[in-house]
């Protein structure tokens, strides 16, 4: 019977791995059918922008893959920038229309795509733009459009920006799982959420400054475009004065309330259909395929864009990571292709382990020995992202950037209270005095923390000897605004901590200036294996990732944050320069 029930399993085993693999080879065909005849735009098309995935500043896709985008939907910055400048010059294109609701990007992307669409509209081509609801960051995109809509009876959320930390102190005696902390730096607040249950003035103080000053740079670009002062935009936040479409109509946030059918009538005025007519639209993520076999930059000279994004980890790194293996061979590649001329360095990380941000910043210091590098600052450049571009000859930042963050710290996980209370007693054998230095089931000892925080105390010296070096500062003048605080973009220039505000293509002219080419294209760097390549070589990540979403519908996305903030401090690992505090600017 045993005999039956295992060749029953084998067979029914090789029949569904059958069926996967014919399932992906039919996949396979289909893809790579559609991938040859790509998206055909018709004369008089309407590009329409509407962003239903995250945003992430590169994927690494291969135009040649036609796995890629399979099983992640993430759109890349550069190829959303590339897509609006070509069809800028899309002769089918007629203009673009933007219906974006609850746009997954960060502030400085935000304001790169709202920059691109403004100078598409200098070819002559409209620019308009509807939703049924307007958070702030979608309207703030939005108005780069000639005219913005809202539904009759949609929503408009104009009110200033706010953000959120929690804190963990409460809980870690009521479970009795605790962080031991160790820091430096009076605003380093990455931990205080573990230390306190209330926040700090100084968090308190660099939050509101932080958040104020990013938001004065969204009123006066607002201002720019709907031709209101950034006192009356202060005034209809502080009013709620845009609070529904009819208030936001009357404040002048608004150009009408208009149902989608009234919308698409305005445009088909705009490109001279009639009303039975249908307009041609063409979405971006299928006017991308078409957008990236297309080339605007050329010449035999390139300048390499080596993106560097999320959190600093170690290891090899991918998409969602920095790791020191992506990076380093990304700028060894780059100094090895007699081609390359100069070197871009893209950051949008909010730090992490500081012996990896130190050994990317020392390839940084030997490669810009041979050639020009130049950073550019994303969405965040904090902390170990800092650490890593303050190695460059010349550091760009977006006015929304947040950087800084110039601080460490140490965090170890204890569980002593809760062994404690479940009857749990560790017992700890050595050969030397110290030889049994930690455990999670006992105390931090004297010694132990005396180690560690020497060890935070040389960190935090060797990061501030790093910036003062790379930004021509006195040690002392750079400890002064350091200790762990976060700085706008805009700040971080008057502080010196940035050279220039400007995004990446103003990064990628000033590396080609420092390189004397007047023509020249872009090589794009990591190379990331492929979605296929990380599906086939490994079911069980494809598997977890499946769990977190399932998870993540269950008990909703504001508790999956904090499940995951919590988890993220549980796995670190070494000595952290990293982002001094999780936020969510709303």
């Amino acid at each position: 019977m045993k005999f039956l029930r295992n060749l029953l399993a084998s067979i029914l085993g090789s029949l569904m791995a059958f069926m996967i693999i014919v399932g992906m080879f039919f996949i396979f065909m289909v893809l790579v059918g559609s991938a040859e005849d790509g998206v055909v735009v018709k004369r008089n098309s309407v590009l329409e922008i509407s962003f239903m995935a995250p945003v992430l500043d590169y994927t690494g896709k291969d135009a040649n893959d036609p796995f890629a985008g399979l099983w992640t939907e993430e759109l890349g910055l550069d190829e959303i920038l590339h897509a609006i400048e070509v069809a800028k010059n899309d002769e089918h294109i007629e203009g673009i229309s933007i219906t974006t609701g609850f746009l997954q990007a960060g502030m400085a992307q935000a304001r790169e795509i709202r920059n691109a669409l403004i100078d598409f509209k200098s070819s002559g081509k409209f620019v308009v733009a509807h939703a049924d609801v307007y958070a702030q960051r979608d309207y703030y995109l939005a108005t780069a459009a000639d005219e913005v809509y809202i539904n009759p009876v949609g929503a408009m959320d104009f009110k200033g920006l706010a953000t959120e930390v929690l804190f963990y102190k409460e809980l870690q005696e009521k479970s009795g799982i605790k962080m031991e902390v160790i820091r430096h730096g009076k605003y380093k607040s990455a931990v205080e959420p573990f230390l306190s249950d209330t926040m700090s003035e100084e968090n308190r103080t660099q939050i509101k400054e932080l958040i104020t000053s990013i938001w004065n740079v969204m009123v006066d670009d607002i201002s720019e475009s709907r031709k209101l002062s950034p006192q009356d935009l202060n005034q209809i936040a502080d009013t709620l004065g845009g609070r529904t479409p009819e208030y936001a109509v009357a404040s002048g946030l608004l150009d009408g309330a208009l149902y989608f059918d009234e919308y698409e009538d305005l445009m088909k005025e705009r490109i001279g259909l009639s009303e039975d007519e249908e307009i041609e639209y063409v979405g971006l993520r299928d006017y991308i395929q078409n957008a990236n076999k297309r080339t605007i930059r050329t010449g035999s000279d390139k300048i390499a864009v080596i993106y560097a994004q999320g959190e600093i980890l170690g290891g090899e790194g991918g998409k969602d990571y920095i790791g020191q293996g992506l990076i380093v061979e990304a700028l060894h590649k780059a100094l090895d292709n007699k081609s390359i001329k100069a070197i871009v360095l893209r950051v949008d990380s909010p730090g992490g382990s500081a012996l990896v941000s130190d050994i990317i910043w020392r390839e940084m210091q030997l490669a810009k020995e041979k050639k020009p590098i130049v950073v550019s600052f994303g969405n965040i450049a904090a902390s170990g992202g800092y650490y890593i571009g303050v190695g460059g000859d010349k550091i760009f930042a977006e006015p929304t950037t947040i950087t800084g963050s110039i601080g460490v710290f140490g965090t170890i996980p204890n569980i002593n209270q809760l062994a404690d209370n479940v009857g749990i007693n560790a017992e700890q054998v050595g050969s030397n005095k110290n030889s049994v230095d930690y455990s999670f089931f006992e105390p931090m000892t004297d010694t132990f923390r005396a180690a560690i925080e020497e060890s935070i105390e040389e960190t935090y010296e060797t990061f501030l000897d790093r910036v003062s070096k790379g930004r021509n500062m006195t040690v002392e003048q750079v400890d002064q605004i350091a200790q762990g605080r976060v700085w706008s973009g805009v700040d971080a220039k008057a502080l010196g901590l940035v050279d220039e505000l400007g995004s990446l293509d103003d990064a990628i002219a000033a590396a080609a200036e420092m390189a004397g080419l007047e023509s020249y294209g872009v090589r794009k760097y990591p190379n990331y294996k492929s979605d296929f390549e990380l599906f086939m070589e490994d079911f069980g990540s494809a598997k977890a990732k499946i769990g977190e979403s399932i998870i993540q519908e269950e008990i909703g996305s504001e508790a999956y944050r904090i499940l995951k903030e919590f988890k993220q401090f549980t796995k670190q690992e070494g000595i952290q320069a990293k982002m001094p505090f999780s936020l969510n600017i709303k």
